[in-house]
C-alpha cells in the first residue's frame, strides 16, 4: 500500500502541486494528501465558502494555513526563543504540528487574500499555521510562497466526523467539492483516534488540539525548551 511519505521524484512532485495551485487561483478547491491527514483546501473566497459548507463546518472554527517555519518566523508574532523552538522542532525533529500565535496582516503575503478568507482564517488576532506535514504539504507551502498567494484549509471530513487517513475514506460531499484531487494513499500518521495537526498557541504553550505525535512535542517542549505544554480536558479529545 502506498503512503503520503513514500519517495517521489520532485519534479513530479512539483508538477501536481503546480497543477492543484492552479485550480486554487482560479477559485477552485482541492483535496490533498498530507501525512497527518487528508486535507480540503482553497485559496479564494469561494473556494472556503463551499469548504465550509461541504464540511458542515462552524465558521466559529477557522481554518488553517499552510506555511514552513521561515514564513512562521516573518508572519508570526513572537519572541525570538519561541521561534527558535519552531525551527528546531521541524528541522531536528520533522515533526508535523500548528502553531497559533498573533500575526502580521500585513504582510506581503496576505496582499492578494480576500478579507472574507482571512477573517475566517484567524481568531481573535492569531493564525494558525500548520508546519512540515509531509512531501505534499511542504511542496504547496513552498510553491504557494513563491507565488505570492498563500493556502487555507482543514481536514477532508464532515466537521466532528474525524481525520481521513485515505483518499477512499473521504464523504462523498466532501469530494465532490473538489474541483482537484490527489491521492498518496495512507496517510503517515493515520490512528485508530481520528486525530490531524496538534496545535500549540505559542503565547502560553496552551494545546488548542492534541493531535499525531503530541506525546513526542509534548517530551521535546518540556526536555529541551523547559516548557510544559498545557493541556485541558476539552483539548485532550
Amino acid at each position: 500500500m502506498s503512503r503520503t511519505d513514500d519517495p517521489m521524484p520532485q519534479a513530479q512532485l512539483a508538477r501536481e502541486v503546480s497543477s492543484v495551485l492552479d485550480t486554487l487561483y482560479a477559485g477552485g478547491v482541492a483535496i490533498i494528501p498530507l501525512d497527518v491527514a487528508y486535507a480540503i483546501v482553497a485559496s479564494g473566497e469561494e473556494g472556503i465558502k463551499r469548504i465550509f459548507t461541504a464540511k458542515n463546518r462552524s465558521y466559529d472554527k477557522p481554518s488553517g494555513m499552510f506555511g514552513n517555519w521561515g514564513l512562521s518566523g516573518e508572519v508570526h508574532i513572537m519572541d525570538d526563543d519561541r521561534r527558535a523552538m519552531v525551527k528546531s522542532v521541524v528541522e531536528e525533529d520533522r515533526l508535523p504540528f500548528s502553531v497559533v500565535a498573533p500575526f502580521r496582516a500585513d504582510h506581503p503575503i496576505f496582499a492578494r487574500v480576500a478579507p472574507f478568507v482571512l477573517a475566517n482564517s484567524s481568531k481573535a488576532g492569531t493564525l494558525d499555521m500548520l508546519l512540515n506535514a509531509g512531501l505534499v504539504h511542504n511542496e504547496v507551502a513552498r510553491q504557494s510562497i513563491e507565488r505570492g498567494q498563500p493556502v487555507f484549509g482543514s481536514s477532508a471530513n464532515t466537521s466532528l466526523a474525524g481525520s481521513k487517513y485515505r483518499y477512499t475514506d473521504i464523504e462523498d460531499r466532501v469530494r465532490e467539492a473538489a474541483d482537484a484531487h490527489l491521492d498518496h494513499g495512507l496517510s503517515k500518521y493515520a490512528n485508530a483516534e481520528g486525530r490531524s495537526s496538534t496545535i500549540i498557541d505559542f503565547r502560553d504553550f496552551h494545546v488548542v488540539r492534541v493531535g499525531v505525535c503530541f506525546d513526542r512535542l509534548k517530551e521535546i517542549f518540556q526536555d529541551r525548551f523547559d516548557v510544559s505544554l498545557t493541556v485541558d480536558e476539552r483539548t485532550a479529545q
